[in-house]
């Protein structure tokens, strides 16, 4: 069971609304491990984690499913969704598919601001690694992809990757913490980013395909462990 402590999850009122607030700190606590998968999300102990209304956390609940984080089960209700292996492996064959075609689009038509700006992004995601913030490591790896779809026009692309994007932070939660990963993660990055630069496509659609194919092997091989020692 996770910890009692209810301090972490507790809503700062800040300029944005309770809701959004809500929805953020319960989305990170599912993809921080705070809640595990098939944990049961109770809506009275949730509003007082969050220090929030009934009516909010359900709110923030639909919303999560929507994402595929959250899903209901018969007599149970709400519960963290459930990583299922399969799913995985479809979400890594579409990022390969649009994230490699991008990437060398990117490489032939953007702008140089737009490659400037991915190196200063994956600069401060290597930095992140560094500092061992796994949470900023998430954060900034997705404004790395918005950049770089967006950099090259494939809006419809990025709007796509966008419904997934809760999955595939939490696979990327899963793979981040990997042994040796943080020189590896930089080294992919740096090959793609030096292609990038030098306006090869074809390295650059490689590098992101080597890219994926390396994290979705560590996804499989966590995903394995945690199914081994599910009880």
């Amino acid at each position: 069971m996770p910890s009692n402590d209810t301090t972490s999850l507790k809503v700062n009122r800040t300029a944005k609304t309770l809701r959004v607030l809500a929805l953020e700190n319960l989305r990170q606590a599912i993809l921080s491990g705070h809640f595990k998968p098939g944990e049961r999300l109770i809506e009275r102990n949730l509003c007082d984690q969050l220090d929030v209304s009934r009516s909010i956390v359900r709110e923030a609940l639909r919303h999560l499913e929507t994402e595929g984080l959250v899903e209901s089960v018969a007599h149970q209700g709400p519960v963290v969704a459930r990583l299922d292996a399969d799913q995985a492996a479809q979400i890594y064959e579409l990022r390969g598919m649009l994230e490699s075609h991008a990437a060398g689009l990117c490489a032939e038509h953007a702008s140089e601001e737009t490659i400037q700006q991915l190196c200063l992004l994956n600069d401060r995601i290597q930095q992140a690694f560094k500092d061992a913030d796994h949470q900023e490591v998430l954060v900034r790896t997705t404004a790395f992809y918005e950049v770089l779809f967006n950099g090259c026009g494939q809006t419809v692309a990025w709007n796509m990757v966008q419904t997934l994007n809760a999955r595939i932070n939490r696979l990327r939660a899963l793979t981040i913490s990997a042994n040796g990963r943080s020189r590896e993660a930089a080294k992919e990055m740096k090959d793609l980013v030096d292609a990038l630069r030098r306006r090869d496509p074809q390295a650059a659609r490689a590098a992101s395909l080597a890219h994926i194919q390396r994290v979705a092997q560590l996804a499989m091989e966590a995903l394995q462990r945690l199914s081994t020692s599910a009880p």
